[in-house]
């Protein structure tokens, strides 16, 4: 049940039904569309909405569906049951094409049982026969004539014509060349055909001059139509086979008539199924162009959706640009009935008429424009309030026509209910409308109705703060622009906003001063609390936002900085590796030198000359080795101690808990201080970084390592000197020239227009690190001009980094600030 007879109307479904027809590529499909009907049966419900979300699949995902000659043949097909009636020629060519497509369809679904079980279900039973399309084929042709091999009698009818004819021609052509050098017709003259029969036009003066009979004049009477008397025999003869040629062709669609009457009632239901396929195919569009989903729904009176969009006015504002702001609601037993406040055109009787329109639409069997996580009711009556219905015929006003509404409202709502009640309570006194309105109110919930209520009235906000099963709801209005925002927000009531819209207008302060001072001081204030509340709620909402966005991103560079942690922890086992692998090749090549330096000596047979030249190339290529290892460990060791008070920095943003520092592990270790020298195993010489009870920080060359204490020996200055000079120094060779590598291979200047803040965050940062590890010192970021947000982002990370000196715009005649010039600090 739904109220009143315009419901439709009232909610703007006549225009949802005129676009889904506008869909239709028939008069049978548009026909079930005008049809469309409001159920309560749960399982033809699924069913409806079934078939469409499969045909919305066919949509987009199918390229070869049949979507031509959809020809309604239902009508002829019911006329030629009657023995001796037949059908026309251009009704045979609807039936050939539309059986065609029929075929097509039946084809179609074969074999797509699992993709399509519904509209399989709908086919299964379908018969076409072929027979008939055989017989079509052979009666008709492509171009909607009847074939001469349709019967033989008919082919050797039209054979004679056409040989009479093709004499005639030839006789005529004769005749008017004759005609034209006489001088009787012009030279410019063709033949023509009057009433079926050869002319030839002659002007009027010369007409005696052709025997003959004149079949026609001009409109001006100056030329005359004659059939010369010699070839009349011949056109009467042509008229006789004609007429013959008509008869047979009657015969043949007779027989025709009579070999289809038995298949005809099972050829109507295949029609049906082709308006079904039509109708489901335009419901489908509809869907795909507002984005509708088939929703998940129970059998129950209740409400769950989100994101909601009202179809027509997504449609409305897509083509201008726009996008619909979407409602999210919720009806159930416990929240009953949504009693929604708001200033005037903030959206209230949108809403309403949303939650209408799409209610109604879902039990149509029509798919609705909600998030999939939306969740639908079925509601067994449907009663509508909204709008004026005032009748001079009924003697009724405005607010006698809602007071009738509400009447029936009271006396056919139940729990299975949902009423739609627009501007609750208005049309007449306030004070007193509002308690009308009140009572009315009090009664639908105790009758456990469903719905949703707009209305400024304060009492009712009042009584629906206090009512168990009623909430109030309020549509969010921006108090500093006085612009609404068409949000709905359940749980508190909406201010009217009456004053500040009236401000906004111009109305006298003077005017609005005794306003406020005739309702009283508690009304205003209380509508001034409202506002408050809104504004406060709005306020901490986008805090919180903020907040957890915040975190989100800082969540996202703790990340970053652990896996770069772990990055480098495993490029140093590398190093690590290499060096000691370079290392004993150094030793194998100096162990050689050495070999070769004994056995020149030897060769020499210990000439003082020659042993001094051995000794003196052996110490120059020791002395090259020293040389470059030193310089190398130099820099690493100056780009390791900017690396840990980078770190150190790091640690103290974050107030995270530090650890101890080098100075107080001195105090607890006894034997071995921070820069010391020590010997590893008994093995390689290092210099203490960091140490504490267990564990030491120490860097071998220009290699950094963490080992136990206890692996350590503590060496005098002296005995370091002696047993570096008797043992060749580890080499980072590899390490340097991957190094050298990506230096060349190193850009100085970065772009990042065009992406988020966290993903350029994280590119800047990537760049500031690959250029301390390449000791870069000048850098470039392109960010672009923009809004500015993007550069503010870039350079408040860039003055937290500890490597960065400084960093501002680049000249303005090279980018000016859509650039950021970066200068580390390394």
């Amino acid at each position: 049940m739904v109220y009143p007879e315009n419901f439709e109307t009232k909610i703007k479904f006549d225009k949802i039904r005129q676009l889904i027809s506008n869909n239709s590529l028939s008069d049978m499909g548009r026909e079930l569309v005008d049809n469309i009907t409001f159920s309560s049966d749960a399982d033809w419900i699924r069913t409806s909405l079934s078939e469409t979300a499969e045909f919305i699949r066919i949509c987009q995902e199918e390229e070869n569906f049949p979507v031509s000659y959809y020809h309604d043949a239902r009508p002829f097909l019911a006329r030629v049951r009657v023995e001796g009636l037949f059908l026309e020629i251009n009704e045979l060519v609807i039936l050939k094409n539309s059986l065609e497509s029929l075929n097509a369809i039946t084809r179609f679904f074969n074999n797509k049982q699992e993709q399509y079980p519904s509209l399989v279900a709908r086919a299964g039973d379908i018969r076409v026969f072929p027979y008939i399309l055989q017989r079509l084929d052979s009666i008709v042709s492509k171009f909607g004539t009847i074939k001469d091999s349709a019967s033989p009698a008919l082919a050797n009818i039209r054979h004679s014509i056409t040989k009479k004819q093709s004499g005639i021609s030839r006789r005529m052509q004769a005749l008017l060349q004759k005609a034209q050098e006489e001088g009787w017709a012009d030279k410019d003259t063709n033949i023509s055909i009057r009433d079926g029969r050869m002319v030839i036009p002659v002007p009027a003066a010369y007409k005696r001059k052709i025997n003959g009979i004149v079949h026609d004049e001009s409109t001006t009477g100056k030329t005359s139509y004659i059939e010369p008397t010699e070839i009349i025999e011949t056109n009467n003869e042509i008229r006789e086979l004609q007429l013959e040629e008509k008869r047979e062709i009657t015969r043949i669609l007779r027989q025709f008539a009579d070999d289809i009457r038995p298949y005809i009632d099972d050829l109507i239901p295949a029609y049906d199924f082709m308006a079904f396929v039509d109708f489901v195919r335009s419901k489908a569009l509809f869907a795909i162009r507002v984005n509708a989903i088939v929703p998940v729904f129970e059998n129950r009176p209740e409400m769950l959706w989100y994101k909601a969009k009202h179809p027509l006015l997504y449609l409305s504002l897509k083509a201008n640009g726009k996008e619909v702001i979407p409602l999210d609601i919720e009806i159930n037993e416990e929240q009953r009935i949504v009693l929604i406040s708001g200033p005037n055109a903030g959206g209230k009787s949108v809403c309403l008429q949303t939650a209408g329109l799409l209610q109604y639409m879902f039990q149509c069997g029509i798919p609705v424009p909600v998030e999939e996580s939306s969740k639908f009711g079925i509601f067994r009556k449907i009663l509508i309030d909204m709008g004026d219905e005032q009748s001079l015929e009924n003697d009724l006003s405005t607010y006698s026509s809602h007071l009738v509404n509400m009447k029936n409202f009271v006396r056919y709502a139940s729990d299975d209910t949902l009423i739609l009640i627009d501007e609750f309570g208005t049309g007449t006194e306030p004070m007193l409308g509002g308690a009308i309105a009140e009572a009315i109110l009090n009664a639908l919930n105790q009758n456990q109705v469903k719905g949703v209520i707009t209305t400024h009235y304060t009492n009712l906000k009042h009584f629906a703060s206090s009512a168990p099963g009623i909430v109030n709801g309020a549509m969010l209005y921006d108090s500093h622009r006085m612009l609404p925002l068409f949000q709905l927000e359940i749980g508190k009531p909406g201010s009217s906003f009456a004053f500040e819209i009236a401000k906004k207008i111009g109305l006298p302060k003077e005017i609005l001063d005794d306003a406020a001072g005739k309702i009283g001081e508690d009304r205003v204030n209380f509508d001034k609390h409202l506002k408050e509340i809104l504004r406060d709620k709005r306020y901490w909402e986008e805090k919180r936002k903020r907040i957890h966005d915040n975190e989100k991103r800082l969540e996202e560079v703790l990340e970053r900085y652990k896996k770069e942690l772990d990055d480098a922890s495993k490029l140093r086992k590398e190093i690590i590796k290499e060096a000691q692998e370079k290392a004993k090749e150094i030793i194998s090549g100096a162990n050689s030198t050495i070999e070769r330096t004994i056995r020149e000596i030897k060769e020499s047979q210990a000439e003082k000359e020659q042993t001094k030249l051995a000794k003196a190339a052996f110490e120059e290529e020791k002395q090259r080795l020293l040389a470059e290892e030193q310089g190398e460990e130099e820099r690493l060791q100056k780009k390791i101690e900017k690396l840990k008070n980078r770190e150190k920095k790091r640690q103290e943003r974050g107030k995270q808990p530090q650890t101890a520092t080098p100075e107080q592990e001195t105090r607890k270790t006894l034997a071995l201080n921070k820069g010391d020298l020590v010997q590893l195993d008994n093995k390689a010489i290092g210099e203490i970084i960091e140490i504490n009870d267990k564990s030491a920080v120490i860097a071998l060359g220009g290699l950094m390592t963490t080992v136990k204490t206890e692996r350590l020996t503590k060496v005098s200055n002296s005995v370091a000197k002696k047993i570096t000079q008797s043992k060749p120094r580890q080499s980072t060779s590899s390490y340097l020239e991957n190094i050298s590598q990506k230096r060349m291979d190193f850009k100085p200047e970065i772009d990042v227009r065009g992406l988020r803040g966290d993903e350029a965050l994280m590119k800047v940062a990537e760049f500031i690190d690959s250029a301390v590890m390449l000791n870069m010192k000048d850098l470039r970021i392109l960010h672009g001009t923009g809004t500015g947000a993007l550069r503010q982002i870039i350079r408040d990370y860039l003055r937290t980094n500890p490597v960065v000196g400084h960093c501002g715009d680049e000249h303005v005649q090279m980018g000016g600030s859509g650039i950021t010039v970066v200068k580390l600090d390394i």
